[in-house]
């Protein structure tokens, strides 16, 4: 026989109305009579009729999420965090997975929309206009993740990428590399692949050293690092370390060199930035710039449990701490 509203009242000493408030968190309860009513509540499995509790509260305790691909590492780590903090505020998560497509995303921001989710998170390449302007006409509040595109006006939640590629070519620099070259996509206005190609060009300059060795490509996969490392060591000079602005990149940058002769790192240095799951596996394990993908999952969405109960006053954009882990793929030169 299944539990009712009505059992748990009677098993904790209260009223239903008391209930049904800690039950909806409609109304201030006092945090001992909140504990005792969520103690039997627990006791006894009850569990509220969601379809029945969204009527009362108008609310669906839903977030839409919507990333690239699912089947990635560094994304599963994200929506970990996602998961795990929104089931501390009883929000489920519905999860769309957009695969880079721009129609995808339109079609899961109608869908999303159909369910009444109360906020959103989002991780895409790049903001397309039409896109933006329907997240904006969603008016909910939304949560921009290690999203390509900048927008200050926003709320996001990312590590300092400046910093942070700064940080590691200036590693490069103590090993006694002056040839430094940069692999990552085009860059182009207000895009976080303009800002990690600033941070390089600012590094090799503050150390009076030229920026030139530059390899743009298309996208952030393994293979355009091998491309790409392909076009640097037949004509774009002699470098003896890269900066890959993604850990996809650079593990294409390897397997290049393992082709073809290239010993990593006693002729070439191999620096990444993600620390996505097979940086540690590959050998030699890949240096990398760690992010927290849990942590700006898990921050995203108590940014967006924040806004819906007012107490949001914090910047639109976060920057979370990251680390530089030095593994066997950079050495000094000597």
């Amino acid at each position: 026989m299944a539990i009712t509203i009505k059992d748990v009242a009677k098993q904790a000493g209260v009223s239903i109305s008391t209930v049904s408030r800690v039950v909806n968190d409609s109304k201030p309860v006092s945090p001992e009579l909140k504990k005792k009513v969520m103690d039997v509540i627990e006791e006894l499995g009850y569990r509220p009729n969601e379809v029945a509790r969204s009527l009362v509260t108008k609310k669906s305790y839903l977030i839409g999420v919507i990333v690239p691909d699912i089947g990635q590492s560094h994304v599963a780590n994200m929506l970990r965090g996602i998961e795990e903090v929104g089931k501390m505020y009883n929000y489920d998560i519905l999860l769309c997975s957009s695969y880079g497509d721009k129609n995808a995303e339109l079609n899961y921001l109608q869908l999303l929309n159909r369910k009444q989710v109360e906020g959103l998170i989002i991780m895409s390449a790049k903001l397309e206009k039409d896109v933006e302007a329907y997240i904006n006409a969603f008016n909910i509040p939304f949560v921009f993740l290690s999203t390509n595109d900048y927008r200050e006006e926003y709320r996001s939640v990312d590590i300092d990428n400046e910093i942070a590629v700064y940080e590691m070519v200036n590693y490069l620099l103590h090993l006694n590399h002056e040839e430094i070259a940069y692999i990552g996509t085009k860059p182009s206005k207000k895009t976080k692949a303009q800002v990690k190609r600033d941070a390089f060009v600012k590094a090799m300059k503050d150390s009076g050293l030229a920026s030139d060795l530059v390899v743009e490509t298309e996208s952030m996969s393994k293979d355009a690092g091998y491309d790409a490392a392909k076009e640097l060591m037949n004509g774009k000079g002699n470098p003896t370390a890269v900066f890959c602005a993604s850990d996809e990149l650079a593990i294409g940058v390897m397997n290049y060199c393992h082709d073809h002769g290239i010993r990593v790192p006693e002729d070439l240095s191999v620096t990444g930035m993600g620390d996505i799951e097979m940086a540690s596996y590959i050998r030699p394990r890949l240096t990398t710039i760690s992010i927290p993908y849990y942590d700006i999952g898990a921050v995203s969405i108590r940014r967006i449990v924040k806004v819906l109960k007012d107490e949001e006053q914090t910047e639109a954009e976060i920057k979370l701490p990251f680390q530089i882990h030095k593994r066997e793929s950079c050495m000094k030169r000597v």
